[in-house]
């Protein structure tokens, strides 16, 4: 019988011996080290732990990266922007826009124009007092370009704000009322209104600070906004800290409690909206501050705007459909 070394392969064609037992038909298995069981041991653990918290960890997980599905659906709850664009400037702009209209007063004192905010589907806006007091006639342009007459309803010169109905219209995109109660200092915001006459403007910031004293005249057409023939300073007059901008508030003045802003605000944004991220309305854009040249011309927005927080708003709604005046 021929043999081989033991670290020489025998031929497949060898033939055993009963001095050589066959070998099993496979391999037999090889224990792990003890030390291998205590890692697969915890995995099991852990992931045993995980299946016990992973509701409440996914959930949470979903929170911290703004990825939390809104119930009911795709939208987010009591918003206006969807999902998807969630926290975003142009999610806002995209889904409040056509609730925000132009709107064209036409007085003995000239042309003005200011903006609002269309809050049922039947036509109520809401606006500054000051864009259309005094007002002869009431023009509405919406975002689509379709332009409706409208009745003023009802005033309060001492909260600056005014409900107009458009006439004839239905279906109207209305937008979303929110909460001033829950603004927070250094929220991002966005503004959106009708500066200068430039219908859906769209600008951004934050919410600089809260509970500003500012006041305003309650009358008629002490400089109204984006004034035409006759007008002064194409400005909206307002006090505040003591001092006077924009020209002179005259002798019949209110005070407010005011969101103050740094997005830009510029002639014509007055009545237009003051909107969280979540596309919510949270206050009526009503002053702005641009300090005059030594011409008298303006030089724009310089990010110190005023809003009527949106809670006041809703708590004048009635007053303010009831036909007051103020």
């Amino acid at each position: 019988m021929t043999q081989y070394p033991e670290h020489e392969q025998q031929p497949s064609s060898y033939s055993y011996g009963a001095a050589y037992p066959p070998p099993p038909a496979y391999a037999p298995p090889v224990a792990a080290p003890p030390r291998a069981r205590r890692p697969v041991a915890l995995l099991a653990a852990v992931a045993i732990v995980s299946a016990m918290i992973g509701g409440g960890t996914a959930a949470f997980a979903e929170r911290l990266t703004g990825t939390e599905p809104a119930p009911g659906g795709n939208g987010v709850s009591g918003t206006n922007v969807s999902q998807s664009s969630k926290g975003t400037v142009s999610g806002v702009a995209r889904a409040v826009s056509p609730s925000i209209v132009e709107i064209s007063a036409t007085s003995a004192s000239g042309d003005s124009t200011g903006s609002g905010v269309i809050i049922t589907a039947e036509g109520e806006i809401i606006t500054n007092n000051h864009v259309v007091s005094g007002a002869d006639s009431v023009k509405v342009k919406l975002s689509d370009g379709k332009t409706y007459t409208a009745d003023v309803v009802g005033t309060d010169p001492g909260k600056d704000l005014a409900l107009i109905k458009v006439q004839g219209a239905s279906g109207l995109k209305a937008a979303t009322l929110g909460s001033s109660d829950n603004v927070k200092v250094g929220d991002q915001v966005v503004a959106i209104g009708s500066p200068e006459g430039l219908t859906g403007t769209v600008t951004s910031g934050i919410v600089s600070a809260l509970d500003r004293d500012v006041t305003v005249s309650k009358d008629e057409n002490p400089g109204q906004e984006q004034q035409g023939q006759g007008g002064d300073s194409g400005q909206w007059p307002f006090e505040f800290g003591g001092q006077q901008f924009n020209g002179d508030t005259g002798s019949s003045k209110t005070t407010y409690k005011a969101i103050q802003t740094d997005a830009s605000l510029n002639p014509g944004n007055s009545g237009g909206a003051l909107i969280n991220m979540n596309g919510e309305i949270i206050g009526i854009n009503s002053a702005m501050y641009a300090p005059s040249g030594a011409d008298g011309s303006t030089a724009g927005s310089v990010g110190l705007g005023f809003a009527i927080p949106v809670d006041t708003v809703k708590a004048d709604l009635e007053q303010l459909r009831a036909g007051d005046t103020g």
